[in-house]
């Protein structure tokens, strides 16, 4: 049995470009398309163990706290939950899951205040403003900084915070 020469045909030449060249566009869609959906997974969990940890910080300090009001007798407000937010990302380039883990460790780096009284830490917000803006945040081995732009102090504790990169200090 002969194989006919497809390989001196131009039409056959064509096609089989064509099909290899059509599988390596469809391999790269398929990379791309299963990054952008990793990515967003990824995303999506990074923010649920943010909650999650948060939550379980917020519940053993209110609990604790909870304790010593019985203790006590009167009903001071205290500190119960902790918000940050940075409000210029887009400056020092930060992406969405750098953003959650400084958020993050800045939560983890004022913690304690959870459970106190909110008289005492607006007597003391100089400290808090010293225990931030002179903390370095290191991640994939960039230190970023931060000035406190806004703070309130009530129930909930929400401080806006302005990202600076380590080399513009």
């Amino acid at each position: 049995m002969h194989i006919p020469p497809y390989h001196k045909k131009p039409a056959w030449q064509l096609l089989i470009v064509g099909c290899t060249l059509g599988a390596i566009v469809s391999y790269f869609v398929l990379i791309y398309m299963y990054g952008s959906m990793y990515e967003e997974l990824i995303e999506e969990n990074l923010e649920l163990q943010s909650q999650y940890n948060e939550l379980k910080r917020q519940n053993e300090a209110l609990l604790a706290a909870n304790e010593d009001l019985n203790e006590k007798s009167n009903q001071e407000p205290i500190i119960e939950l902790i918000e940050v937010q940075i409000i210029n990302p887009e400056e020092v380039k930060l992406d969405r899951l750098i953003m959650h883990e400084l958020e993050d460790l800045i939560k983890d780096e004022i913690n304690y205040l959870i459970g106190r009284r909110v008289d005492s830490i607006s007597e003391s917000d100089l400290l808090l403003y010293r225990t931030i803006e002179n903390k370095g945040f290191t991640i994939e081995d960039i230190t970023y900084y931060f000035d406190i732009t806004e703070l309130t102090i009530s129930k909930s504790l929400k401080i806006k915070l302005r990202a600076k990169l380590s080399n513009k200090i």
